[in-house]
């Protein structure tokens, strides 16, 4: 027997090949849309400032964490229940720094851009 494949012990609690191969799709596909934002974000002509990396920190730890969970779900390991549940963890954590950092780019373009159409002389 196998030790390094999950699916030859009968003892071990198994998620399904399909299920599992869903989420990697999910999280393949949250991960090139939060690659494509600060790829986007990133070439936005506001000029960048100290204070904008209050979103770009947490954008790229989102990233570096999803990333990380795509790397387990891809491997045959990933199978097993508990490092499965394990990449779903991290993705989700990965998922909502992401997300946060995102709100916060949004809301500091906002600002910039309130702050400057509202300068006298400025329009």
């Amino acid at each position: 027997m196998d030790e390094q494949d999950p699916r030859k012990d009968p003892s071990e609690d198994l998620v399904e090949t399909v299920f599992r191969n869903g989420t990697v799709t999910t999280v393949g596909i949250l991960l090139a849309f939060s690659l494509g934002f600060i790829t986007h974000w990133a070439a936005n002509p506001i000029p960048w400032r100290a204070y904008h990396l209050v979103a770009v920190l947490p954008i790229l730890a989102g990233i570096a964490l999803q990333m990380r969970a795509l790397s387990l779900l891809l491997d045959v390991n990933s199978l097993q229940r508990r490092v499965y549940e394990r990449a779903n963890r991290i993705f989700m954590t990965g998922l909502i720094f992401t997300a946060c950092g995102v709100g916060m780019a949004i809301l500091l373009d906002f600002f910039d851009i309130a702050t400057r159409s509202a300068l006298p002389g400025a329009g």
